[in-house]
């Protein structure tokens, strides 16, 4: 049976970063598994970086189906989690069945993968106290507000946390948290 990986999102999660993910992990091997709010069709977008714009613009994304609801999560099922960004964890941090998932997480030492918007749910559970990290540079103050020393960089591993600034940074993301996983829990 093949280790299981949670990647946990809603609507309005930023299209590449939960995709790639989901078919990197697949590819090595990883049992994936999208949580939601609700079991739906969960509707992504397309965050892009444009001249003259002062920050990233919003387009449609793919569509995708959850594959289950926060509530059906058994964390123990899961070796790892991964957190995408986008709009959906500004929403997402006030779901409580969501903060029991990534407590437990945290609580048991498992590999979190973080980028761009995600680091403001394990902020919300307090996660990131003492900790080094990343995330889009526009919530440094979040980060520091959170008690994290805030780096710009394309990843920061910080133990079983590697995060990263956005999907520019997929391939430096992934490699750091595939040598932490694969310590952790490897695929075969």
């Amino acid at each position: 049976m093949a280790v299981k990986i949670l990647i946990i999102t809603g609507d309005a999660a930023e299209s590449l970063e939960v995709l790639y993910p989901y078919q990197r992990l697949r590819e090595e091997g990883y049992d994936v598994h999208i949580a939601a709010p609700t079991r739906k069709k969960l509707r992504f977008v397309v965050h892009d970086f444009e001249h003259g714009f002062d920050t990233y613009t919003e387009k449609p994304g793919y569509t995708w189906p959850a594959d289950l609801a926060f509530s059906e999560v058994d964390p123990g099922q899961y070796a790892a989690v991964v957190i995408p960004g986008g709009r959906a964890p500004e929403y997402l941090r006030n779901d409580p069945e969501l903060r029991k998932i990534l407590k437990s997480f945290f609580d048991t030492d498992k590999p979190i993968a973080q980028i761009c918007h995600g680091p403001l749910l394990t902020a919300a559970v307090d996660g990131l106290r003492g900790r080094r990290v990343t995330a889009y540079p526009a919530l440094e103050l979040d980060m520091q507000a959170a008690g994290a020393t805030f780096q710009d960089a394309e990843a920061v591993v910080d133990g079983t946390l590697v995060s990263s600034r956005a999907w520019p940074d997929h391939s430096r993301w992934m490699r750091e948290f595939l040598t932490v996983l694969r310590a952790k829990a490897p695929a075969t």
